[in-house]
């Protein structure tokens, strides 16, 4: 009997990777397609902890992550023990956790969030007159807290391809362009790179408002996060100038090293049932970080329905 096979790629992966999914999003998009997957066998092209949202979503699949290397540095620079001692510090907080953060992290949230639905999620938490810690996302929840004028305690973990982005780097850049010019960020980046944007969203918010721009069609637009994102916002819309923002004078090159793990090799060999399975998780773990998943995805489908 042949087995269901399904490919699912993040937009930071490389173009080519992209074209051998049978579905290409960011993380909210990847966990409801999923969810609804019903496959043998899930090949997720991007880094360990989208996979293991994969196999926590579809407990009878075999999910497998083409490069056993692809982690991301919002799970490195957490301490689980540590983390549970922070959470436990605040007992009558619910616990918002970024779904870039590992299977353990999830088990220890009360909600999971992506960069699409963070900004409705904590909204509805505090109109029901919630307390909130948000983890591990430093960047992201210190821009919730200057945007909303919240008061959350943090977790300090960043991820390490957007915290580089910075208001120096850009200022220079932006003097340099004598017409017009926008900013668009990932809410992952520094605070102040976030003020100066003219929009902060999730990648497929960013991808949006590219599709949609109807400004002037001169202007330069600069994009901060990851680089993979330009190549689908070039194919979208080939006439304007889109830039990735620098790190530093001159640079515009910053890549996910853990995404650009997916090569074309690993993803077939992957296809084929061979790579890092996602099979270390018991069922009591995934069980607990189902819950908050399941909580975020409900959600999800009623909010924007």
């Amino acid at each position: 009997m042949t087995k269901h096979v399904v490919t699912l790629a993040h937009y930071y992966t490389q173009p080519e990777i992209q074209h051998m999914a049978d579905k290409v999003g960011d993380s909210l998009e990847l966990s409801l397609y999923a969810k609804e997957a019903k496959a043998d066998i899930i090949v997720f092209a991007g880094v360990r902890f989208m996979a293991e949202t994969a196999k926590i979503l579809n407990p009878q699949a075999t999910v497998i992550l083409p490069n056993a290397g692809s982690t991301c540095s919002l799970v490195t620079q957490t301490d689980i023990k540590a983390l549970k001692n922070w959470r436990e510090s605040y007992p009558d907080h619910i616990h918002v956790s970024y779904i870039n953060s590992s299977a353990e992290h999830k088990a220890l949230s009360d909600w999971i969030v992506t960069s699409r639905n963070v900004d409705d999620i904590i909204a509805h938490l505090y109109a029901e007159g919630k307390k909130v810690i948000f983890s591990p996302d430093r960047n992201m929840g210190g821009y919730l807290n200057y945007q909303y004028h919240y008061d959350m305690p943090l977790w300090s973990a960043v991820c390490e391809v957007h915290d580089k982005f910075n208001e120096t780097a850009l200022n220079e850049a932006f003097v340099a362009i004598n017409g017009e010019k926008y900013l668009i960020a990932h809410p992952e980046s520094p605070l102040p790179v976030l003020k100066k944007a003219d929009y902060v969203g999730s990648t497929s918010g960013m991808l949006n408002w590219i599709k949609q721009f109807n400004g002037n069609q001169q202007a330069v637009i600069f994009v901060a996060t990851e680089d993979g994102i330009l190549y689908n916002m070039g194919l979208a819309r080939p006439e304007l100038d889109l830039r990735q923002a620098p790190i530093y004078a001159g640079c515009q090159c910053n890549s996910c090293p853990y995404m650009k793990m997916n090569t074309i090799e690993a993803v077939k060999l992957a296809q084929q049932g061979q790579g890092e399975p996602i099979d270390y998780l018991s069922a009591t773990q995934m069980d607990a970080a189902r819950l908050p998943i399941e909580r975020m995805l409900k959600f999800s489908e009623r909010y924007y329905a």
